[in-house]
């Protein structure tokens, strides 16, 4: 027998940042990271200041609510109402330890041993990971060319130990924003068949698109179906305090609860502090954030010719993300220590993002952006161009 953890594939981060070891970068070609999607900033200096203050206020160290700080929970839940033109009460939302952990808790509760959930492809590896650990089969759903999710071909893969499909958009790792109809046609075909629709949102603040992404928190009974998850660690640059959250059905909640309060009894109260004042004091910073991560996608955009020149291709991008083909004959996970050690980057590798013998991952490499600017990315494009490696026949 095995343990569950076990079951499971080592984290690919850190698996990448063992390719480092032993390298050297110069200062003239210093290495450039993108294999990560977490701001390496600090919180906004205002931001910083009120944490400041925050950590002088004795409750800040004790246990909170389990399901999250009462104000906290209301003021997302205001916000999220505006945003998607729904109704979405407090009763709605519980905040988690990180995303990561929303998604945790959202699996244990509506899953059992052996259940399956759908997860397009390429998957983000982490909710992979959870699955496996939770005994819950991970079934691949293909996607075209685009990169999304097709409902028709979802249905043929639900069987009666179907409980979720869950999907991330904008996506990690492949940057695609789904599209409301694709949203409007999974969320359909999730309530027909009884499942749920998980919506991984922790890349919303980043979409492109002016308008709200969709419109499922404006149908009747939406709690029913819908499950969407978020984090304020990309918004507010708040990725070592851990503070996500699910909006959901207030029964569901009551499940979160259990597991949250063994897992982690409450998110960190500095985090939940700090995210609730950047909800309600940070708009204007937010929107420059935005902006900024917008023209690194457009910096993207503009410098691509560079790389199909020499035989690459753009398959999705958007919010921290660009997924490619690669041009070259050898396997993008041999390839990945290559470019640390000939081109001083760190990319992952598309065989993190499918199961274990799907080819496509062979010939695809994830560039998280987030943290390199406009110059950042023309350095990086130049660098990648440059590679002079057999190329596939």
């Amino acid at each position: 027998m095995i343990s569950r953890t076990q079951s499971t594939f080592a984290p690919p981060v850190p698996e990448a940042q063992r390719w480092l070891q032993g390298v050297t970068f110069t200062e003239d070609r210093p290495l450039i990271n993108v294999s990560q999607a977490a701001p390496v900033d600090p919180p906004a200096p205002q931001l910083r200041a009120a944490m400041a203050a925050m950590m002088e206020e004795p409750d800040t160290h004790l246990y909170g609510p389990v399901l999250g700080l009462p104000e906290l929970r209301t003021a997302l839940a205001d916000e999220w109402s505006m945003h998607y033109g729904g109704s979405v009460g407090p009763e709605h939302v519980a905040i988690t330890a990180g995303c990561n952990q929303a998604f945790a808790a959202v699996i244990s509760a509506i899953c059992s041993q052996d259940d399956e959930v759908l997860l397009p492809l390429p998957w983000y590896f982490n909710h992979k990971m959870w699955l496996d650990m939770a005994g819950v089969r991970a079934v691949p759903l293909a996607t075209g060319p685009d990169l999304l999710p097709d409902p028709a071909v979802a249905r043929q893969l639900i069987t009666p130990k179907t409980k979720a499909i869950a999907l991330v958009s904008p996506n990690n790792p492949g940057g695609v924003e789904y599209p409301a109809a694709v949203l409007a046609g999974l969320f359909d075909l999730a309530r027909e068949t009884g499942l749920k629709l998980i919506v991984d949102e922790t890349y919303r603040d980043f979409d492109s698109r002016p308008a709200p992404p969709h419109q499922l928190l404006q149908a009747g009974n939406w709690d029913e179906t819908l499950i969407q998850l978020y984090s304020f660690s990309k918004a507010y640059r708040l990725t070592g305090h851990r503070v996500g959250a699910i909006i959901a059905a207030k029964d569901l909640l009551e499940e979160v609860e259990k597991f949250q309060d063994t897992v982690a009894i409450c998110a960190p109260l500095l985090g939940q502090k700090a995210a609730l004042w950047g909800l309600t004091n940070l708009a204007d910073w937010l929107a420059q954030e935005r902006a900024e991560i917008l023209d690194r996608r457009a910096a993207i955009e503009d410098n691509m010719p560079v790389l199909e020149k020499q035989g690459w291709r753009l398959l999705g991008l958007g919010a921290y993300f660009a997924y490619l083909e690669h041009p070259f004959a050898e396997d993008a996970h041999a390839l990945g220590p290559k470019l640390v050690q000939e081109a001083a980057v760190l990319m992952l590798p598309g065989t993190m993002f499918v199961p274990a013998g799907d080819t496509s991952g062979a010939r695809q490499f994830r560039m998280a952006f987030a943290n390199v600017d406009r110059a950042g990315i023309e350095v990086l494009f130049d660098r990648l161009a440059s590679l002079n490696w057999p190329r596939r026949a």
